[in-house]
């Protein structure tokens, strides 16, 4: 089918590439003139595993495009996915403006005779696809024939292309058969099952699921406030809690607390969007207090270790908000860093592919930068773990142990074993762990 994807950003490109790679004909389209022309040259501004083959090999066969003109990816594709960034206002509302721009610009170049399938692709709150059908409408003169789909993404970065290519379910929201039949066969490829249901059910779905899983993260984090007090380990409590099959093990991780493009912003979203429809969701307030407090909490069992931080020389192991991603958009390992700088720390940084983003962006003012884990380390008078890649678990804790200045790591995502590490010489702190 020929499609078409407004926003080259994370979920347009990875969506982009998958669909061109299960033979579709694909136009990107992007506002960032020089974004595109990275892209035609087969540049990718994001890491994530496996993107650049994707795309290398479906540029290469002619699939997928790019290009600066709305109304070129408008009238070459018969469905138009909108993939634009949906930011959070002050007041955890979302910002639509994007979406209403877009909304507007596909009006103007609709022409009379076509007909498209305008698909929602971006989170966005419920209730947004009527609005994006009733701005089309009031700004399309010529009555061009369309309907709005809702097809949330449920993408996680560091796996998104296996996420796409082989999804648990796909959601689609719509009002008109002949529309919900189209974007079946869009996805007939990827043989995984379809949910159709009216939009603003589709539209609550994807804040509702990243909600809960936010949800289990914070559990799970205050589980481990009462194993420290009690003596029990989280990681057993986990597994017999992950064990029971209505649970499951997936997101009861203790650590320093959720980040990322996705969870802060749709959780402050959803608590909006129940406030002004008069059923205020209460318990998510609680799952932000809990997240928002993990880190302070983090943060006291490193003071009262080393009792001053001013002038320390502290190394910090991560700056992305997970592993096999370099984004580092509300990391808690750089609201961390910048935490230790502001009492006077000194601090090392190193992160296999997140340091780039986070300099470029100015978000670790004063920090150093490291190129290996124990460069970083070197001369340490405490190591935090603060994103959990695997390369920090295949470190020589002999070698670690020779470069630091005093043996104390805090294990902010308890990656490594408590016992190995506390054999090698070091004071070792975790989470919920003794």
């Amino acid at each position: 089918m020929k499609l078409c994807i407004i926003g080259s950003g994370y979920v347009g490109l990875v969506s982009g590439a998958c669909f061109a790679e299960v033979g579709h004909n694909v136009i990107c389209v992007d506002n960032n003139a020089k974004k595109v022309e990275q892209l035609r040259a087969g540049k990718v501004p994001i890491y994530e595993p496996g993107l650049e083959d994707l795309l290398h090999r479906n540029v290469a066969a002619k699939r997928l495009h790019f290009t600066t003109s709305t109304e070129e990816g408008v009238d070459g594709s018969d469905v138009v996915f909108i993939a634009v960034p949906t930011p959070p206002q002050p007041d955890g509302s979302v910002d639509l403006s994007y979406i209403e721009k877009v909304a507007r610009e596909i009006s103007a170049v609709l022409k009379p005779g076509q007909y498209r399938v305008i698909v929602d692709k971006s989170t966005v709150p419920v209730k947004t696809g009527e609005k994006v059908a009733d701005t089309i409408r009031r700004y399309n003169k010529g009555g061009a024939e369309f309907d709005v789909v809702s097809n949330p993404e449920f993408l996680r970065e560091g796996c998104a292309v296996p996420d796409l290519m082989k999804p648990d379910r796909i959601v689609i929201g719509g009002n008109s058969e002949r529309a919900v039949a189209m974007m079946q066969k869009i996805y007939e490829p990827f043989m995984a099952p379809v949910l159709v249901t009216d939009i603003n059910s589709a539209e609550l779905i994807k804040h509702a699921a990243n909600s809960f899983l936010a949800l289990k993260i914070s559990y799970i984090n205050a589980v481990a406030r009462i194993c420290e007090a009690s003596g029990a380990d989280v990681e057993k409590v986990a597994d017999g809690i992950g064990s029971d099959k209505r649970i499951g093990r997936n997101f009861l991780n203790a650590g320093i607390g959720y980040g990322g493009s996705c969870f802060p912003k749709d959780i402050a979203a959803f608590i909006a969007i129940s406030e002004d429809l008069g059923v205020p969701f209460t318990l998510l307030k609680e799952v932000e207090k809990i997240n928002h407090s993990q880190r302070e909490r983090f943060l006291s069992k490193i003071r009262e270790s080393l009792w001053v931080l001013k002038d320390k020389k502290i190394a910090v192991w991560g700056l992305a908000f997970k592993p096999d991603t370099d984004d580092v958009r509300c990391s808690v390992a750089i609201d961390l860093v910048n935490d230790l700088l502001k009492e006077g720390a000194e601090v090392t940084v190193y992160d296999p592919k997140g340091t780039e983003k986070a300099l470029e962006f100015d978000l670790i003012k004063g920090a150093k930068v490291a190129k290996t884990p124990l460069e970083a380390a070197s001369g340490a008078e405490a190591l935090i773990i603060a994103t959990e890649w695997k390369e920090f678990t295949t470190v020589d804790l002999g070698e670690l142990k020779k470069v630091m200045h005093t043996s104390l790591i805090f294990d902010g995502r308890n990656l490594l074993n408590p016992d190995t590490v506390r054999a090698a010489g070091f004071q070792y702190t975790s989470i919920g762990r003794s």
